[in-house]
């Protein structure tokens, strides 16, 4: 999906905006498939990786629904979209974080779907797209060693845009945020941030390099708004430090996206009211185990206009940013 830069990008999302607050608000039952990524754990923290079909059940508004797709560990293709905090808050960890990144791509990207890509954002006073979706490692690797920091931290702007971008994609969509938990100038809050994640169907995964560890010195603030965000999404966050904890973040997130479950169902018989939001509860029939998966979708998608405000700049890959006049 394409991105416009500053006013031209404006104008035609306020655009969009005006044309749409024109058109009344329709609230109907969504009769598409709607896709369920879910990822089960004993209560030990071992993934759980070889259920049925009928040791789940889905709730929609709290109506069972009859599950029509089922893949075990499934083989969907991921679009995966990592966001880096270069916030100059994030400066002195930034070169571990980048080394650990590029093992990370390297090990998904050599390994799984070959259908599965990357893209590459930076976020700091701005929002900037790097590399769109590719397999191409060595161009990552080049744009991820180019990156340099500045002040600004847009982390809910950039969760938002890379949200628009994954959300006409095929396949599984999952957003991996390094960072260290801060936001000070987005123009989009938590819950806008959310809502957009939520409506490309991505799950969040934020790794939170904490340098700091006691708490009057961080962002409590912003670590549980991206704690928020993965729950609400069927994510998980992770606390790691720079060096051999922050390896294994990446790692376990590659295992846990390597023994997913995918579900689907068609919406029937669903209670309906005027929130375009549908509460989703995914169970297992075994007590021992946990499943976490994302909390709802929005029905009716139509009409969703562009983030007066929030713009993303495309950087040649292994150049440094350019300003925005």
């Amino acid at each position: 999906m394409c991105r416009w830069r500053g006013k031209h990008w404006l104008a035609a999302a306020l655009l969009a905006g005006a044309v749409f607050a024109q058109q009344p608000t329709v609230f109907r039952a969504d009769v598409n498939l709607v896709h369920i990524v879910a990822t089960v754990k004993t209560t030990a923290g071992e993934l759980v990786g070889a259920l049925q079909k009928g040791d789940f059940a889905v709730f929609d508004n709290g109506a069972r629904q009859d599950i029509a797709v089922f893949e075990r560990r499934t083989e969907q293709p991921l679009s995966v979209a990592l966001l880096v905090d270069t916030s100059g808050s994030t400066a002195k960890e930034l070169k571990y974080e980048i080394d650990s990144a590029s093992r990370f791509l390297h090990a998904l990207l050599s390994e799984g779907n070959p259908e599965d890509r990357v893209a590459l954002y930076t976020f700091d006073y701005q929002v900037e797209r790097h590399n769109s979706f590719t397999r191409n490692y060595t161009a990552l690797e080049r744009s991820l060693k180019a990156i340099h920091g500045e002040a600004g931290t847009a982390m809910y702007d950039a969760i938002y845009l890379a949200a628009l971008d994954l959300e006409p994609r095929e396949g599984r969509k999952v957003m991996v945020i390094v960072t260290d938990g801060g936001d000070t100038v987005s123009r989009k809050d938590s819950h806008q941030a959310l809502q957009s994640a939520q409506l490309a169907d991505a799950v969040i995964y934020p790794v939170v390099v904490v340098p700091i560890t006691n708490e009057a010195g961080r962002n409590i603030g912003g670590e549980h708004a991206l704690e928020f965000m993965a729950a609400g999404t069927g994510g998980r966050t992770s606390f790691p430090a720079v060096g051999a904890e922050l390896d294994k973040a990446f790692t376990d997130i590659i295992t846990e996206l390597r023994t997913q479950y995918l579900l689907g169902f068609y919406p029937h018989n669903v209670p309906l009211t005027k929130d375009r939001f549908h509460k989703l509860e995914v169970r297992v029939k075994k007590p021992e185990l946990r499943v976490s998966a994302r909390n709802g979708y929005y029905g009716e998608v139509e009409g969703e206009a562009g983030p007066p405000g929030a713009r993303i700049s495309v950087v040649p890959e292994g150049k440094k940013k350019r300003q925005e006049k």
